[in-house]
């Protein structure tokens, strides 16, 4: 049985392979395919000859990674925009780019929103527009629809929504019905050009519209959503007065829905999901010689609640299988009352490790994008002996799980997962090994 220092670095691999596999370059050469002038994107096929213009824009955090993949495919003739939450080392010549704001929007933001809308608006029926669409970009990309709210209410408003202990899908509710951008209004911008959206997806596969807030596809999302989402979470008097007064005053102006015109010369494409890293993790825990299971059911749980439901699968998949591994996809919620450094997978780590203390069970819980919540990390790795280590470095794992401060914690271990922003959004990987 190896030793709990090898169960980590287990852990580590695991995760690391799956990262590596379900990058955007091996996803992109998957799924889209340019030959002479005819480009395949999955199962459709567009003569790039007969258009009079193409036209890219990429947003999220995958948005330079996706622009390098594509024109890998097609060659150096594109030209668009791309806003990504990172400086990149290299820029793809014949594009503009913009460096918006994660988790919450920035000037660029702004200005990467208003050059988007006017590049659309200008493309006639004979162009195709290709957005390449990643998780992040419902802050990276920004506008709101009301000119009274400005940059700083927009800050504000966002930063109620993300620490308000919401799922992600209910803060992109709200978030839509805020934006210029969203909920497919730069797909109304678009028309009538043709229009063709590659996804790499950080939410559920049930919920495509859910990515970067759907800005290119029907919004399956109501006002009446909103204002409901807003009474549950008791966030109007969180709002400042400008985003507070849209909603008592109702003012919400509705998204494009199926029926909207925007949308008979559109198509979406998934090229990458959490799925593709679940499924990568599961190979690479099998070559580990263990008998891997996958478990999503605590997708959007609060964090305290899923690693009860997560250890208790595992404790009871190691009774039949030894070793054993349980991986979970998805993310967890985190209401934040403190100030700390971390993020949800290090809260979520530092939560189970108090929970299998002198147990021969490891926890890895890291994020694709390689960024967790405000630290440098991506996530990090706990086992039994996590918390006496802990302590004997003068570290109290109760204390720092309360005060959101788990990534000090973890760095003081070489527990933390520090892979730099990785170009991808696939969502969280949890890796629960057990002998």
């Amino acid at each position: 049985m190896p030793d709990s220092g090898q169960m980590r670095q287990t852990a580590r691999a695991i995760f690391h392979h799956a990262l590596a596999e379900a990058s955007i370059a091996r996803g992109f050469a998957r799924h889209v395919h340019c030959e002479r002038g005819i480009l395949r994107i999955c199962d459709d096929l567009y003569d790039l000859h007969l258009y009079s213009r193409v036209l890219v824009v990429a947003l999220g955090k995958a948005g330079h990674t996706m622009v390098e993949a594509l024109s890998h495919q097609v060659g150096a003739s594109l030209e668009g925009l791309v806003a990504s939450s990172v400086q990149p080392a290299t820029q793809v010549h014949g594009f503009r780019y913009f460096r918006g704001g994660h988790p919450t929007p920035n000037a660029e933001s702004i200005q990467a929103a208003s050059a988007m809308l006017r590049a659309l608006e200008a493309q006639p029926a004979s162009a195709l527009v290709i957005f390449l669409l990643s998780g992040g970009g419902s802050s990276i990309v920004e506008k709101p629809i009301d000119d009274e709210i400005s940059l700083d209410d927009l800050i504000a408003t966002y930063r109620v929504l993300v620490l308000s202990g919401a799922a992600i899908a209910e803060i992109n509710t709200v978030r839509k019905h805020l934006s210029a951008v969203k909920g497919g209004r730069l797909a109304q911008a678009a028309f009538p050009a043709q229009q063709v959206s590659l996804l790499v997806s950080d939410v559920p596969d049930s919920t495509p519209d859910a990515l970067a807030s759907g800005p290119t596809m029907p919004d399956s999302t109501t006002v009446e959503d909103c204002y409901r989402i807003t009474e549950k979470y008791e966030l109007l008097k969180q709002f400042p007065l400008s985003t507070r007064e849209s909603f008592e005053r109702h003012a919400l102006e509705e998204t494009p829905k199926s029926d909207d015109p925007a949308f008979q010369r559109a198509r979406w494409w998934p090229v990458l999901t959490n799925q593709t890293a679940i499924e990568e993790a599961s190979i690479a825990a099998e070559r580990a010689g263990f008998v891997a299971q996958v478990d999503n059911s605590c997708d959007d749980w609060d964090y305290e609640n899923a690693a009860d439901y997560l250890l208790r699968r595992v404790r009871e998949l190691r009774k039949q299988f030894s070793p054993a591994c349980l991986i979970s996809g998805g993310e967890v919620t985190v209401k934040v009352t403190n100030a700390g450094v971390g993020g949800r997978n290090q809260q979520f780590a530092l939560a189970c490790a108090e929970k299998i203390a002198g147990e021969n069970i490891t926890v890895l819980s890291a994020g694709t994008d390689g960024i967790d919540g405000n630290s440098p990390a991506a996530g990090a790795v706990v086992d039994g002996t996590t918390v006496e280590r802990g302590r004997r470095l003068g570290m109290d794992a109760r204390f720092t799980l309360e005060g959101f401060d788990a990534y000090p914690f973890f760095r003081a271990l070489g527990d933390a997962i520090e892979t730099g922003p990785t170009g991808n959004n696939l969502r969280d990987l949890r890796i629960l090994l057990a002998y």
